[in-house]
């Protein structure tokens, strides 16, 4: 049995990242999807909760054709550590799928064996892009999946994100 990682903030999940698990899918029998920076919430670079995002993930891969668990994991602000703090929170995995350099590097001077996914539509698959347009009231809802707009319009997302991101 093979157990894939993927960790990411999923600020938000995005047609990318689907991409991307979609190719997990093909080459291992479990995911371990991590959710990133889990305590960080109500800001402009990390609109949405720990719980919004295990939503986001869970509705969007309802269909995946491989078992998967979503896990939030918080951030530990030591690299050195923070493999070690992973594997503590997660299933064990024997494969760590990441374009993130520092992931891979953290992971590769762990002894794990990690992959670099092809990366889909990087330029606009991105969070950074979709919350830009999400503040610029441009249309961001054809770069997620259907289940992500249902998530964000149920949370309000595009009103608090457009709300904390004023200036006093």
């Amino acid at each position: 049995m093979s157990r894939g990682f993927y960790v990411g903030r999923f600020q938000p999940f995005h047609n990318g990242h689907q991409s991307v698990l979609e190719q997990i899918a093909c080459s291992s029998d479990e995911i371990v999807i991590g959710v990133g920076s889990a305590q960080v919430s109500h800001t402009v670079a990390n609109p949405f909760t720990a719980g919004e995002r295990v939503l986001m993930l869970t509705r969007s891969l309802a269909d995946l054709e491989c078992p998967f668990y979503v896990i939030p994991i918080e951030d530990v602000q030591r690299n050195a550590l923070w493999v070690a703090h992973v594997r503590a929170m997660t299933p064990p995995f024997d494969t760590v799928y990441s374009a993130n350099p520092l992931v891979v590097q953290l992971f590769t001077e762990a002894g794990v064996n990690v992959r670099s996914p092809d990366m889909h539509e990087r330029l606009t698959h991105s969070g950074t892009v979709i919350r830009q347009r999400m503040l610029d009231g441009e249309p961001w809802e054809h770069l997620v999946p259907p289940a992500v707009v249902n998530v964000i319009r149920e949370v309000h997302g595009v009103e608090r994100l457009r709300q904390i991101a004023r200036s006093d």
